[in-house]
């Protein structure tokens, strides 16, 4: 049924979008050109049936999720970005910089609760060096050795490695040895020089990011990538953004999945610019789907999009929504996501699944299936 209704809407469609979609659907890759092509011409009810079509050869009928929590640090941060609702100074009462105690007795809290993986991140704190971070693992993982650690975006740990005065590979080693299993693929933001340098001109770079992925899994610690959509970008340097993961992931394969993260406007210096609507949520999560050819999986992340259009997602390619949260992040709900404490029981996930018509899979961090005991 659903390959009659595509060439139903394929036939109907003027000649140069209708021969992009023929070639996505046939399993070629599209140039960044074509992708263009679609996201300004090509109907959205095209976008999600092909990206669709393309989650389900990968992924089949499986919908991913799985039981986590996050640790953040601090909000104190070295930079200072304009789309940032996250960060204070450290002056404001606002302000927090947990104790290596107060975070090992975070993770207790979560011993025996049945969580595979503890995600940290927080901001860029001025102060802090590699032998905190490595020992904020080493307690983290003593208390649950079973979970996985994500830790750290490439924007911290390109800083903190830096601040030892370590090679990047001798640095991401270390921790690697401490637990640090896995990272997560924050600090990207848009990777266009331009753009990056009007919404984030103290951050890292563009090269940097790139490079310490490309490390990370040359040592085998497989990522995820983030972009940052919804601000001052434009659709070219969205694509733009898409094109050097699919390159870097042509070159190492060592992405787990990809999650576009809407920028929200509350209480960040560039809150007059708004926020773009859920049409364009669905139209980026689908042209990345057929874009990504090299990546597995694309994650709806619920606390971002908040539940209702999380479910949606699931019609526009999507086929992991992230995990339980239990209210653990502020990063979020501190923009002005819908869902101020976020957190999901398992059941709530697996039903918001099944209704969408899909299967629930609950997963590692390495989209592995967790086995009931």
């Amino acid at each position: 049924m659903k390959d009659n209704i595509l060439d139903i809407t394929i036939g109907s469609l003027h000649r140069t979008v209708g021969e992009i979609a023929r070639k996505a659907l046939g399993g070629e890759r599209i140039t960044t050109g074509e992708a263009t092509v679609l996201a300004s011409e090509a109907p959205l009810a095209l976008l999600g049936l092909l990206a669709t079509t393309i989650k389900e050869r990968k992924s089949g009928r499986d919908v991913y999720y799985n039981r986590n929590f996050h640790i953040e640090p601090t909000n104190i941060c070295l930079f200072n970005c304009r789309f940032c609702s996250y960060r204070r100074p450290a002056s404001s009462p606002e302000a927090w910089e947990y104790s290596l105690d107060e975070i090992e007795g975070i993770a207790r809290g979560y011993v025996g609760s049945g969580v595979t993986e503890v995600h940290i991140v927080g901001g860029v704190h001025p102060h802090h060096d590699l032998d905190y971070y490595i020992e904020m693992i080493r307690r983290v993982k003593a208390i649950l050795p079973d979970a996985v650690v994500k830790a750290f975006t490439a924007i911290e740990l390109a800083y903190m490695i830096d601040k030892a005065g370590l090679p990047l590979r001798e640095g991401l080693v270390r921790l690697k040895e401490a637990g640090m299993e896995t990272m997560p693929g924050g600090g990207a933001e848009i990777f266009d020089e331009e753009v990056r340098s009007r919404i984030c001109p103290e951050k890292g770079s563009t090269a940097q990011w790139l490079a310490v992925h490309r490390e990370a899994h040359g040592l085998g610690i497989q990522t995820n990538a983030t972009m940052l959509y919804g601000h001052v970008e434009e659709w070219r340097h969205r694509i733009d953004h898409l094109d050097r993961l699919r390159t870097l992931q042509d070159e190492t394969g060592g992405f787990n999945a990809f999650i576009p993260l809407k920028y929200r406007n509350l209480n960040n210096p560039m809150s007059e610019i708004g926020e773009v609507s859920i049409v364009e949520d669905m139209r980026t999560l689908a042209i990345a789907r057929i874009f990504l050819d090299n990546f597995a999986h694309v994650k709806a992340y619920w606390p971002m999009y908040g539940k209702d259009t999380t479910a949606l997602a699931l019609a526009f390619g999507a086929d992991d929504i992230d995990g339980t949260i239990d209210d653990s992040t502020k990063i979020y709900s501190m923009a002005g996501a819908e869902d101020t404490a976020p957190r999901m029981t398992t059941a709530e996930m697996q039903e918001m699944v099944r209704a969408a018509g899909y299967r629930p899979v609950e997963r590692d961090s390495f989209y592995n299936p967790v086995k009931k005991s």
